[in-house]
């Protein structure tokens, strides 16, 4: 069997994900069938309604205010927790958000952190970019701006962010370990990271390992608890936190009906900070 390349991930899921953009809410030909290849349970095509999309954003830890203040077309019903809970977020601070989507959880940032704070939502996405810029410019988002690129490369400067985010996004990367240096390079001093995302429980067996759907669907790609905290040690953060929440069982067995996956996967809270003095 040939091991999937970074590139072969980094493509797999830049069509997944253009094609979430594209598609959800938007009502399209069953026969079409599910964008996530060979994993129909998985599909990201559009039946969701704006209903279905904020009550799966509720079952990660949102609450209805949470969804009805967003723009239109924010909510995607993506991610597998709510970052924004965790980061004690604060007037004037500067967050970036790490596969920031279609702005839902920038949105919500903006808020917390009020006029005189900054929210950056980075995306590798294009289709992404442009859904999260319109409902921007639609909602008169001001201090909020989003940028093009890799979270393992971020478009950001050396020690100006104060808070990094991100939802169910870092398992997507090829390069993990990356992503926690660069995320560390961004903060300030003191600064800190808050993030939900899916851990692994135990190995896959190498078949689901090696499945793109998989890999682009935040299955595959999960580290284990022991190696996400020993890369998270790795790029200089302290206070380590990685919390598994149980609860998230219930709707990750629905990403994989009528497989045993979910007993390998579960949703947890990662929280750390860059010491004061790094």
């Amino acid at each position: 069997m040939d091991t999937l390349t970074h590139d072969d991930i980094r493509a797999a899921v830049r069509h997944r994900y253009g094609t979430i953009a594209e598609t959800r809410g938007v009502s399209i030909p069953a026969d079409e069938g599910s964008c996530c290849g060979s994993t129909p349970s998985m599909s990201c095509c559009g039946s969701d309604t704006a209903t279905t999309l904020d009550t799966k954003a509720q079952a990660y830890g949102y609450s209805a205010e949470d969804t009805s203040v967003v723009p239109e077309g924010a909510n995607l019903g993506l991610g597998c927790g709510n970052p924004i809970a965790l980061a004690s977020l604060r007037p004037g601070e500067t967050v970036l958000d790490l596969g920031s989507g279609a702005g839902f959880d920038c949105f919500l940032a903006a808020r917390a952190v009020g006029e005189t704070g900054r929210v950056i939502g980075v995306d590798m996405t294009h289709e992404m970019l442009r859904k999260a810029r319109a409902n921007a410019e639609k909602s008169g988002a001001t201090n909020v701006e989003f940028r093009l690129g890799e979270i393992e490369h971020l478009p950001v400067a050396d020690a100006s962010v104060d808070v990094v985010i991100s939802n169910c996004v870092i398992n997507l990367s090829p390069e993990k370990a990356q992503v926690f240096r660069d995320a560390f390079r961004v903060l300030k001093p003191g600064g800190r990271l808050a993030v939900s995302d899916v851990v692994a429980t135990a190995p896959f067996p190498d078949e689901v390992q090696q499945d793109l759907a998989l890999r682009a669907g935040c299955v595959a790609g999960a580290s284990l608890l022991d190696d996400l905290e020993g890369m998270l040690r790795d790029a200089g953060f302290v206070n380590i936190r990685i919390q598994p929440k149980d609860e998230s069982r219930t709707f990750i067995r629905e990403w994989v009906p009528g497989t045993n996956l979910a007993d390998y996967l579960i949703s947890a809270t990662i929280e750390a900070h860059k010491p004061e003095r790094a």
